[in-house]
């Protein structure tokens, strides 16, 4: 029996790693600058061992626009999403019990703590990375990407974390990515956002979101993808405060 049958479901189904998706969480201490209770853990199973960002539902600050105690869900479902796309690069994600109750817990991205998007956003190489963030953003609706949410990876690749405002029903798009207003769409991405809209009708997607948004809210997803593909182009800013704060 191969390694990929004998993978748990969550595995297979997912891209989540065994060790982060069931793996024993040991925690070692709370990431500073955080809004929310953020631990640094270590999960276990068997040999392996992954360090690990857990984010418990109880250690949430309840805020006035997103339902209580569903930051942790949205993290899962941004995995989700990019994992079905296959762009951008959220690390492996898992909403799952831990040691502080049910959280997301996501793989801990080794990366260098001296570069942010305003560090980065100049390096050409990087410009079609960033521009399916900024494209990613939109559809997820995502009212936090600050700069320091953009990781330089110890692997050379942009990932991006902190994806625990995002799905809501009302436009809500707060970032710092606003470089690529009114340009086409990035090579190959609509026929991605096609493929995962016809999943939201049917499909795994549909059911793994299911389980983690209100039906509102992947309604809302859904109009949002049809809505870019219609225009084509990436979109200006909105009537709202368009920039995160602090921006970093």
């Amino acid at each position: 029996m191969s390694r990929d049958e004998r993978a748990p479901l969550a595995d297979q189904l997912s891209g989540v790693p065994s060790v982060i998706a069931e793996g024993e969480l040991e925690l070692l201490g709370l990431l500073p600058n955080s809004s929310n209770y953020t631990f640094l853990a270590r999960a276990t199973l068997g040999p392996d061992r992954a360090p690990a960002v857990y984010k418990p539902r109880r250690g949430e600050t309840p805020l006035w626009d997103f339902p209580e105690g569903t930051l942790c869900r949205r993290e899962a479902a941004a995995f989700v999403v990019a994992r079905s796309l296959g762009w951008p690069n959220v690390p492996p994600t898992v909403l799952r019990e831990g040691p502080e109750g049910e959280g997301s817990v996501q793989l801990f991205v080794d990366a260098d703590a001296r570069e942010h998007y305003f560090t980065l956003q100049e390096r050409p190489e990087l410009a079609d990375a960033f521009r399916r963030i900024a494209l990613f953003d939109v559809i997820v609706n995502n009212a936090d990407r600050k700069s320091g949410h953009c990781l330089l990876g110890r692997d050379g690749r942009i990932w991006v974390v902190d994806h625990g405002v995002c799905f809501n029903v009302e436009d809500k798009l707060r970032t710092v990515i606003w470089e690529f207003v009114g340009e086409s769409l990035p090579p190959g991405s609509e026929d991605d956002l096609r493929r995962i809209r016809a999943e939201i009708d049917r499909g795994p997607l549909r059911d793994a979101l299911a389980t983690l948004l209100a039906d509102d809210e992947v309604a809302a997803f859904a109009d949002r993808i049809d809505s870019i593909l219609a225009a084509g182009v990436l979109p200006e800013p909105g009537e709202h405060r368009p920039f995160p704060w602090p921006p970093v």
